[in-house]
């Protein structure tokens, strides 16, 4: 069964630098993948995703020029490195892919941007 798994999250000061991991239990690389994050009382909003080669990233623009997706395919891993961060970045942040007609999903890792 496919599965993803996110890491990296954690507490960090405004202006501060995270990077999250996403890791899934299949190959990813015929397959994009996005970040979403979902921050309390909020819906859930994308963040970034990438193409399966990693030639074509996208970004709104609430993130753009902080937030840089990649991916190491080799590892089947997606990475969502974040810089600058803002106390509005404070989400639970997931990955996701869409298989077959199915979004599979983690469960989510927790970063709080807070001083």
């Amino acid at each position: 069964q496919l599965q993803l798994v996110e890491s990296g999250g954690g507490l960090v000061q405004p202006g501060g630098s995270l990077r999250l991991s996403c890791t899934a239990s299949v190959n990813l690389d015929v397959y994009a993948i996005g970040w979403f994050r979902q921050a309390p009382g909020k819906e859930r909003e994308g963040v970034s995703c990438i193409s399966s080669r990693g030639g074509a990233t996208n970004y709104p623009v609430s993130v753009k020029g902080r937030f840089t997706i990649s991916r190491d395919n080799a590892k089947n891993t997606v990475y969502l490195q974040m810089s600058s961060l803002k106390p509005e970045d404070t989400a639970v942040y997931y990955c996701s892919i869409g298989v077959g007609g199915v979004r599979y999903w983690g469960k989510g890792t927790l970063v709080t941007v807070s001083s």
